[in-house]
């Protein structure tokens, strides 16, 4: 019975390690849908809800605070990946305006979408 008890000791664990390792986005979008993926790991997301709000990872963000925030984020490495998470039936004007926010300061962006 020892034994038996080691094995569930350990088997949570190991679930609660793993657990930590995924990065659940709490934001739920509906993504568009593309046929190609990429492989590249963003270092931070931004997200565009429905309703036009903006956040960067799950933390809400005005756009007017946007670049400043990605700026304290990410930093001058220009080797860095910005993931963009943006809902389909938003405008693609609110898009433009964060893909000009990231050309500005020479961020390399990956906009996510969901597999067809």
């Amino acid at each position: 019975m020892s034994g038996m008890t080691d094995i569930v000791f350990l088997l949570l664990i190991f679930f609660m390690i793993t657990s930590t390792l995924i990065h659940p986005t709490a934001l739920k979008l509906l993504l568009p849908k593309s046929s190609h993926q990429t492989s590249a790991k963003p270092l931070t997301t931004v997200s565009i809800t429905r309703d036009l709000q903006y956040f960067v990872e799950d933390q809400p963000v005005d756009f007017n605070d946007l670049e400043r925030v990605l700026q304290e984020r990410i930093g001058n490495n220009p080797e860095v990946y910005v993931s963009i998470h943006i809902d389909k039936s938003v405008d693609v004007e609110y898009l433009v305006k964060v893909l000009n926010i990231t050309k500005n300061n020479d961020y390399k962006v990956i906009l996510a979408t969901t597999p067809e």
